[in-house]
């Protein structure tokens, strides 16, 4: 009863409803308009809320995330580019309508799955928040850094066609991490002699790099994204015809909520699985796959946004980002003094209840904005870059230097917006980075504190891996690793061949 009242008091408070408006609308635009993303807007959000109360910082960032998921099905319907990563399956059906002129039933599926997906995610987060609490209770500090390690093995092999770069990209970030000064020694370690770099790297800089000027990078280097907008004639789509796909549609959301809380999978994987699903489930669609198919808009938009809701389990509970979004959310917790863990939903209930709050009215504002704004929005998509990106490299520059008031971060922002350029030129993902740097203190610090533990001990690797826990973490950790290593893969199948001989 206490946690309902403590919801709707925020979703009964006007300046709260108002940031959260304010965050979707911008989500709607910056997810709308190709070249543009939501890891980059929340980024920036990072930025410009350093100083802002914390439930205020929560409330525009939750509607940014909400809305701006769904928004990248706009672009996808309307011009066949996706406005983000989890909206490429959208195209496949939602572009065919639209040049067949059904743009605003697209859209109107789009819209409405997207808010049952967000709903169904944040009422799932409401009731598994506590009680993996309360299981995350009995970790150990081994425990945690093995579930960091396990994190960042999973988000290697899951956003990046190579495992190996993954890796690495996660070991970068683990390096970067370590700079400033040593928490257990007290001096200074990896700063080069450069005096700046002892408080070590900020975040607010290096996500506003690596998601914001590399991505303006992205754009200027590849080939122009304009492209002709469908137009959008509002015709007669009933929403009673609409909602016959409601009851397939919470099984859509089951899986976008199972695989957002699998740490690195996110809104792309939710959304294939649940479009392979859906070709396997539904044995009569309106038109086949690929052509044009509402039943592939429902399974798409469902499982993307239902991800959102399963990102934020592990990030409230364990401190581990279900998705490069809420890496970057993760460092809002830390810019703001709150340390998200088995102990935040007890020490912190206002905050949860700020959360769920900001997902609830994001979910009715995409609603709302959906429909009175998605589709006029044509226009705005088709801004020339040569006007959009100079506006986002100023608000990369001012984020940076706002944090500390130096030149120095600015300076970083850039080398973090090249580095993420030239790592994804060659096909690295940064959310392995961005997750190692914002967990690589957590990581250092509990390691430590393990070994010193298991020193005082008679046997020193019976008390570093002899709970039942801890053994489940490493063997998942090592069955991560060895899953994705080729020479076992090949291995299994040269042994499966044998027997098939």
């Amino acid at each position: 009863m206490n946690e309902i009242l403590g919801i709707a008091a925020y979703m009964l408070d006007i300046r709260f409803v108002l940031l959260v408006f304010a965050g979707s609308v911008a989500g709607l635009f910056v997810g709308a308009i190709p070249g543009l993303s939501v890891s980059m807007a929340t980024a920036l959000l990072v930025s410009i809320t350093y100083s802002w109360q914390t439930t205020d910082a929560l409330a525009t960032v939750m509607g940014v995330y909400v809305v701006g998921v769904f928004s990248g099905a706009i672009s996808a319907i309307l011009i066949n580019i996706p406005g983000a990563p989890s909206s490429v399956v959208t195209t496949l059906d939602g572009f065919p309508l639209a040049k067949r002129g059904e743009a605003y039933k697209a859209l109107k599926y789009a819209i409405i799955y997207s808010f049952i997906g967000t709903l169904f995610g944040f009422i799932v987060l409401w009731l598994l928040a506590k009680p993996i609490s309360n299981v995350a209770l009995n970790f150990t500090p081994m425990d945690y850094f093995l579930l960091a390690l396990f994190g960042l093995s999973t988000v290697g092999s899951l956003t990046t066609k190579s495992f190996a770069k993954g890796l690495i990209s996660a070991c970068l970030g683990l390096l970067f991490s370590l700079v400033g000064i040593d928490s257990v020694m007290g001096t200074a370690r990896l700063n080069f002699g450069i005096q700046n770099l002892q408080a070590g790297i900020n975040i607010v800089p290096a996500l506003v790099g690596l998601f914001g000027f590399a991505e303006v990078l992205t754009v200027i280097s590849g080939s122009s994204m304009d492209a002709e907008v469908s137009k959008v004639t509002r015709t007669v789509v009933k929403t009673k015809e609409v909602l016959k796909q409601f009851t397939i549609s919470l099984y859509y959301a089951t899986i976008g909520t199972f695989v957002g809380a699998l740490p690195g999978a996110g809104g792309p994987v939710a959304a294939f699985l649940a479009y392979s699903e859906a070709k396997r489930v539904v044995k009569h669609p309106s038109v086949p796959f690929g052509e044009g198919a509402v039943e592939g808009i429902v399974a798409s938009e469902t499982a993307n946004n239902a991800c959102i809701g399963g990102a934020m389990i592990p990030l409230l509970t364990l401190a581990i980002p279900g998705d490069a979004v809420t890496a970057i959310i993760l460092s809002v917790f830390y810019v703001h003094g709150l340390r998200p863990g088995p102990m935040f939903i007890k020490t912190n209930p206002q905050m949860f209840h700020a959360i769920l709050a900001g997902g609830f009215v994001g979910s009715i504002f995409l609603l709302l904005l959906g429909f009175l704004a998605a589709p006029r929005i044509s226009k705005i998509i088709a801004v020339p870059k040569r006007i959009l990106l100079p506006l986002v490299t100023v608000l990369c520059v001012i984020g940076s230097f706002a944090v500390n008031n130096r030149m120095f971060d600015v300076g970083l922002m850039f080398f973090f917006g090249i580095l993420g350029f030239v790592m994804r030129r060659r096909e690295y993902s940064v959310a392995p980075m961005t997750l190692a740097i914002v967990l690589g203190g957590m990581m250092d610090s509990n390691f430590r504190r393990a070994i010193s533990l298991a020193s005082s001990e008679d046997h020193f690797y019976t008390a570093l891996f002899g709970r039942p826990l801890t053994l489940t973490l490493t063997l998942l950790t090592v069955l991560t690793l060895l899953s994705n290593s080729k020479g076992v893969k090949r291995l299994f199948c040269s042994m499966f061949a044998r027997k098939r001989a």
